[in-house]
Protein backbone atom coordinates (compact mmCIF):
# COMPACT_ATOMS: atom_id res chain seq x y z
CA UNK A 1 0.00 0.00 0.00
CA UNK A 2 1.46 3.54 -0.99
CA UNK A 3 1.06 5.97 2.08
CA UNK A 4 1.50 8.96 -0.12
CA UNK A 5 -1.64 10.03 -1.94
CA UNK A 6 -2.03 12.78 -4.54
CA UNK A 7 -5.03 14.85 -4.48
CA UNK A 8 -6.49 17.78 -6.48
CA UNK A 9 -6.57 21.25 -4.64
CA UNK A 10 -9.86 22.17 -4.36
CA UNK A 11 -11.81 25.01 -6.20
CA UNK A 12 -13.65 27.63 -4.78
CA UNK A 13 -16.83 25.88 -5.48
CA UNK A 14 -15.81 22.53 -4.42
CA UNK A 15 -14.11 24.01 -1.35
CA UNK A 16 -17.06 25.61 -0.78
CA UNK A 17 -19.34 22.92 -0.58
CA UNK A 18 -17.27 21.06 1.37
CA UNK A 19 -17.02 23.97 4.38
CA UNK A 20 -20.76 24.02 4.41
CA UNK A 21 -21.52 20.89 5.53
CA UNK A 22 -20.40 22.40 8.85
CA UNK A 23 -22.60 23.24 10.90
CA UNK A 24 -22.70 27.16 12.22
CA UNK A 25 -23.79 29.50 14.23
CA UNK A 26 -24.69 32.76 12.93
CA UNK A 27 -23.58 36.45 14.27
CA UNK A 28 -23.83 39.68 13.18
CA UNK A 29 -20.70 41.55 14.19
CA UNK A 30 -20.68 45.37 14.51
CA UNK A 31 -18.54 48.32 14.59
CA UNK A 32 -18.22 52.10 15.05
CA UNK A 33 -17.83 52.91 11.84
CA UNK A 34 -15.38 55.79 10.21
CA UNK A 35 -17.56 58.61 10.46
CA UNK A 36 -19.18 57.59 14.35
CA UNK A 37 -22.30 55.16 12.34
CA UNK A 38 -22.82 51.83 13.20
CA UNK A 39 -21.64 49.28 10.96
CA UNK A 40 -22.33 45.76 11.02
CA UNK A 41 -22.44 42.18 8.59
CA UNK A 42 -23.81 38.72 9.24
CA UNK A 43 -20.62 36.47 9.81
CA UNK A 44 -20.90 32.73 10.38
CA UNK A 45 -16.56 32.53 10.44
CA UNK A 46 -16.68 33.37 14.32
CA UNK A 47 -14.90 31.17 16.97
CA UNK A 48 -14.01 31.09 20.63
CA UNK A 49 -9.63 31.12 20.50
CA UNK A 50 -8.45 31.71 23.99
CA UNK A 51 -9.95 31.32 27.74
CA UNK A 52 -7.09 33.18 29.49
CA UNK A 53 -7.39 35.51 28.29
CA UNK A 54 -11.02 35.33 26.74
CA UNK A 55 -10.44 35.93 23.15
CA UNK A 56 -12.52 35.30 19.90
CA UNK A 57 -11.88 35.61 16.06
CA UNK A 58 -13.81 36.44 13.17
CA UNK A 59 -13.29 36.36 9.63
CA UNK A 60 -14.61 39.39 7.91
CA UNK A 61 -14.21 39.32 3.51
CA UNK A 62 -12.13 42.23 2.10
CA UNK A 63 -14.29 42.78 -0.19
CA UNK A 64 -17.43 44.01 2.29
CA UNK A 65 -18.20 47.11 2.13
CA UNK A 66 -17.70 47.06 6.25
CA UNK A 67 -13.78 45.86 5.89
CA UNK A 68 -12.63 49.74 6.15
CA UNK A 69 -14.58 50.09 8.88
CA UNK A 70 -13.20 47.03 10.88
CA UNK A 71 -9.78 47.89 10.10
CA UNK A 72 -9.89 51.24 11.74
CA UNK A 73 -11.73 50.19 14.71
CA UNK A 74 -10.31 49.73 18.16
CA UNK A 75 -12.66 46.84 18.87
CA UNK A 76 -16.02 45.08 17.88
CA UNK A 77 -19.13 43.10 19.15
CA UNK A 78 -20.38 39.84 18.06
CA UNK A 79 -24.17 39.34 17.83
CA UNK A 80 -25.22 35.66 18.40
CA UNK A 81 -28.24 35.82 16.57
CA UNK A 82 -31.43 33.13 18.13
CA UNK A 83 -33.67 30.97 15.67
CA UNK A 84 -36.53 33.42 15.47
CA UNK A 85 -33.49 36.05 13.61
CA UNK A 86 -33.37 34.95 10.29
CA UNK A 87 -34.60 38.04 8.61
CA UNK A 88 -32.55 39.79 10.77
CA UNK A 89 -29.44 37.84 9.41
CA UNK A 90 -30.45 38.13 5.96
CA UNK A 91 -30.98 42.28 6.25
CA UNK A 92 -27.14 42.13 7.17
CA UNK A 93 -25.80 40.17 4.46
CA UNK A 94 -27.64 41.68 1.72
CA UNK A 95 -28.92 45.37 2.44
CA UNK A 96 -27.03 48.02 1.27
CA UNK A 97 -28.05 51.05 3.11
CA UNK A 98 -28.20 52.05 6.47
CA UNK A 99 -28.49 48.66 7.88
CA UNK A 100 -29.05 49.56 11.80
CA UNK A 101 -32.34 52.05 10.56
CA UNK A 102 -35.75 50.66 12.29
CA UNK A 103 -33.34 48.34 14.81
CA UNK A 104 -33.30 48.22 18.41
CA UNK A 105 -29.51 48.00 19.70
CA UNK A 106 -27.46 49.99 22.07
CA UNK A 107 -24.33 51.66 21.93
CA UNK A 108 -21.26 48.92 23.61
CA UNK A 109 -17.68 49.00 24.09
CA UNK A 110 -15.94 51.00 21.43
CA UNK A 111 -18.98 52.24 20.26
CA UNK A 112 -19.83 48.56 18.65
CA UNK A 113 -23.62 48.30 18.39
CA UNK A 114 -25.06 45.42 20.53
CA UNK A 115 -28.35 44.47 18.59
CA UNK A 116 -31.71 43.82 21.35
CA UNK A 117 -32.91 40.20 21.56
CA UNK A 118 -29.86 37.98 20.79
CA UNK A 119 -28.62 34.95 21.99
CA UNK A 120 -25.55 36.36 23.10
CA UNK A 121 -23.11 39.10 22.78
CA UNK A 122 -19.20 39.69 23.67
CA UNK A 123 -17.58 43.00 23.52
CA UNK A 124 -14.28 43.13 22.18
CA UNK A 125 -10.78 44.88 21.55
CA UNK A 126 -9.04 44.42 18.53
CA UNK A 127 -5.66 42.28 19.64
CA UNK A 128 -4.64 41.87 16.49
CA UNK A 129 -6.10 41.39 12.48
CA UNK A 130 -3.75 39.43 9.53
CA UNK A 131 -4.43 38.85 6.36
CA UNK A 132 -5.96 35.36 4.87
CA UNK A 133 -6.42 35.31 1.22
CA UNK A 134 -9.72 37.04 0.37
CA UNK A 135 -10.33 37.72 4.24
CA UNK A 136 -8.72 39.26 7.52
CA UNK A 137 -8.46 37.36 10.56
CA UNK A 138 -9.61 40.25 13.45
CA UNK A 139 -8.77 38.64 16.97
CA UNK A 140 -10.39 40.56 19.82
CA UNK A 141 -9.68 40.09 23.55
CA UNK A 142 -13.25 39.62 25.29
CA UNK A 143 -14.29 42.86 27.84
CA UNK A 144 -17.51 42.32 28.31
CA UNK A 145 -20.39 39.60 27.71
CA UNK A 146 -23.92 38.88 28.35
CA UNK A 147 -26.56 35.98 27.51
CA UNK A 148 -29.91 35.18 27.39
CA UNK A 149 -32.27 32.25 26.79
CA UNK A 150 -33.22 30.89 23.64
CA UNK A 151 -32.30 28.47 20.67
CA UNK A 152 -29.28 29.47 18.20
CA UNK A 153 -29.88 30.43 14.61
CA UNK A 154 -27.53 27.58 12.89
CA UNK A 155 -26.27 27.13 9.17
CA UNK A 156 -25.64 23.84 6.88
CA UNK A 157 -25.49 22.73 4.16
CA UNK A 158 -26.30 26.71 2.41
CA UNK A 159 -29.24 27.09 4.68
CA UNK A 160 -30.67 28.09 7.80
CA UNK A 161 -31.74 25.42 10.48
CA UNK A 162 -33.13 24.53 13.67
CA UNK A 163 -31.80 22.89 15.76
CA UNK A 164 -33.74 19.40 17.08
Amino acid sequence: MNSESTYAVPGPEEFRRACARYATGVTVTTVEGLEGTPEGLTVNSFTALSLEPPMVLVCIDKAATAHVHFMAARGFAVNVLTEDQIDLSRHFATFTGDRFEGLAWRVGLHGAPILDGVLASLECTTHNHFDAGDHTVFVGRVERTATHAGTPLVYFASAYRRLG
